[in-house]
């Protein structure tokens, strides 16, 4: 959520900042509730002044005797209440109007972020080389299933069209890609590991940022009044809402899995097919608490600990710097990670690492007390992931499959499961 004080202190320069991402927002209506609210406010507090004072007069009119004086003064008071209560039904009505307004704008892009679509990304580097072929390479999904790593028809039967099923050597790869990425980040990047709940309330999705905008693309169950997560974000951006952290306590650095739902599974093409695009996925995430000053310093080795899992892996990828109108509602910045698929010669995010600075802890109202003193101020927050397994899974295939169908797999995943190639 946005700080209404730093629209009302510049409000053309945030409306400008804020076309950047969507040149359809208009801050005027919104700038027309805040001063609405805070006449009323004015008047409400002039009238309870008044409603005091009178108070006080009645008290000492009825121990002087002077009860025609009181009767009258009594009347007025009675009028008075009546005008307030009518002020306030109205200053509740535009604070819910004003709130809704605020909660309906996305972050401020930060000023690195350059301005452009989402075909306008700029490509910050390149790392290795797309692997070659004396052969044409087949896509993830042929090799999966010929390989028995994958039934899509069974996962179709059982669930619905784009759940996956990993069986066999499937669900034992998948597996140890989410327990070495999660121990990678504990051992090696010294984050706190985290098994969240799969289910929140409503007021977890509203801090995080899915809330109230984007209601229909979660996975709701009514009667519990719960959602299923579409990323442990969302749980992970709520682990201090409401509290004071210590300055000297932070970063607070957090690795969590969960599997993760998203009811949107965007285009249906050839090329979504297989695990490109799924509703319920695997995923690593990574989510940092920290200083204002200290936030983009934190996304740079936030993109640095996510990009060491490619590393290791030894696939090719690339880091995209996304522009203002491909951000996340609650991001102001955010670099993407994307792995070379070369069954169809195109790259494919596998990571989004974003500062949200302090959007979410607004809405959380986390802060932390700064080591020097003063007032406690909003920490930033920051998310990754660190990776998410489906497309990461469809990368391994395709980038070490053989001439004769099989795959040779990473040595960090051999050794894990005591195997070199699948066949």
């Amino acid at each position: 959520m946005l700080d209404i004080r730093r629209i009302r202190e510049d409000p053309a320069g945030v409306e400008e900042r804020l076309k950047r991402r969507d040149p359809s927002i208009e801050l005027r209506p919104l700038l027309e509730l805040d001063e609405e609210r805070r006449k009323l406010q004015q008047k409400v507090d002039e009238i309870r002044r008044h409603q005091n004072e009178g108070s006080e007069k009645v008290a000492a009119l009825a121990k002087e005797g002077r009860n025609a004086e009181k009767e009258v003064l009594l009347s007025e008071l009675k009028a008075l209440a009546e005008e307030r209560k009518r002020l306030e039904a109205r200053l509740s009505e535009i604070e819910r109007e004003l709130e809704k307004a605020l909660l309906s704008l996305p972050n401020i892009p930060h000023d690195s972020v350059p301005m452009g679509t989402k075909e306008e990304k700029v490509v910050l580097k390149v790392v290795g080389e797309p692997p070659k072929f004396d052969f044409p390479p087949q896509n993830h999904l042929a090799l999966a299933e010929k390989l028995g790593l994958l039934d899509m028809e069974r996962a179709a039967k059982t669930t619905g069209a784009r759940f996956p099923l990993y069986i066999g050597q499937g669900a034992r790869l998948e597996m140890a890609l989410i327990h070495w990425m999660f121990e990678l980040h504990v051992r090696e990047h010294g984050y706190i590991p985290v098994l969240p709940p799969i289910l929140a309330n409503p007021t977890s999705f509203f801090v995080s940022g899915q809330l109230p905008k984007f209601a229909e693309e979660l996975y709701y169950c009514p009667e519990d009044e719960l959602y299923l997560n579409p990323t442990a974000e969302s749980l992970l951006a709520n682990l201090h809402r409401d509290e004071i952290l210590e300055e000297e306590k932070l970063p607070l650095r957090y690795v969590a899995y969960t599997p993760c739902f998203r009811r949107e599974a965007g285009a249906y093409g050839e090329e979504q097919r297989g695990l490109i695009r799924v509703h319920q996925f695997n995923k690593v995430e990574l989510f940092h608490y920290t200083t204002p000053e200290a936030s983009y310093q934190a996304l740079e080795e936030l993109v640095a600990h996510a990009e060491k899992v490619l590393q290791l892996l030894g696939l090719h990828y690339r880091v995209t710097l996304l522009p203002t109108q491909d951000l996340a509602f609650q991001s102001a910045k955010t670099i993407d990670l994307e792995v070379w698929l070369p069954a169809q010669g195109r790259y494919y995010e596998v990571s989004s690492c974003s500062n949200c600075e302090d959007f979410q802890a607004r809405r959380g109202n986390i802060r932390y007390r700064p080591a020097q003193g003063g007032k406690p101020r909003y920490v930033h927050t920051l998310n990754g992931s660190g990776l998410a397994t489906s497309r990461l899974f469809a990368a391994i295939l395709e980038q070490n499959q053989q001439k004769d169908g099989s795959v040779v797999l990473p040595r960090v995943l051999a050794e894990l499961l005591d195997l070199e190639v699948l066949r």
